[in-house]
């Protein structure tokens, strides 16, 4: 319990008045002494719409000063977390697929320099390609560009959105592997690679 000079309009959850979810984050967020977990909750409620960044910032700037170091190192730099969270989230299925070392972020092109486009893993040896749609995890979709598709004669390309790697994992390693047993049944496709520059 703390007083408060900003008593939150209430939210009505099955006739109990509680706190919206932006000043219960930054509440709890208060308390914690961790980054890491601090960001999980707070991006994990952002991914899944329940508030937006603003609502965040809003609660941070009327909130005490005390403990808000963490959520202010989040808020602040929001995007650049969720976009960390999905790198772990893609790290940690890439490890456990027990398949060989990716290629990560390659930028593909065909034999006469034209670029396809850019792999999040790269499996050279069999021409197969992991893409996330990055795109859905905007924190402001509409002004997100697109990211085109990869598609090239004999390419292999598992897509999957960051919801997938983060609550399915197994399924997306299932897919993967399926894809490398498709890939070497045939000769890998003509395409080479170079380092992609950072996602925006």
């Amino acid at each position: 319990m703390e007083r408060t000079i900003h008593l939150p309009e209430p939210v009505e959850i099955n006739g109990l008045p509680v706190a919206p979810l932006a000043r219960a984050l930054i509440d709890a967020a208060r308390r914690m002494d961790e980054l890491n977990s601090v960001r999980a909750m707070i991006h994990d409620a952002v991914h899944r719409g329940l508030c937006t960044p603003e609502e965040l910032r809003a609660e941070l700037a009327q909130a005490s000063t005390i403990g808000s170091a963490l959520p202010r190192i989040v808020v602040n730099a929001l995007q650049d977390g969720v976009d960390s969270a999905i790198e772990q989230w893609l790290e940690s299925v890439l490890e456990r697929s027990g398949l060989p070392t990716a290629t990560r972020r390659a930028e593909l092109r065909t034999s006469d320099g034209a670029v396809v486009g850019v792999a999040d893993a790269w499996w050279s040896q069999v021409g197969v390609a992991l893409q996330v749609r990055h795109d859905e995890a905007s924190l402001e979709p509409d002004k997100s560009p697109k990211i085109p598709a990869l598609a090239a004669p004999g390419l292999i390309v598992v897509l999957v959105g960051p919801a997938q790697l983060r609550d399915e994992p197994l399924v997306v390693i299932q897919e993967l592997r399926a894809a490398h047993r498709r890939a070497r049944q045939r000769p890998p496709p003509d395409l080479g690679s170079a380092p992609a520059a950072p996602a925006a």
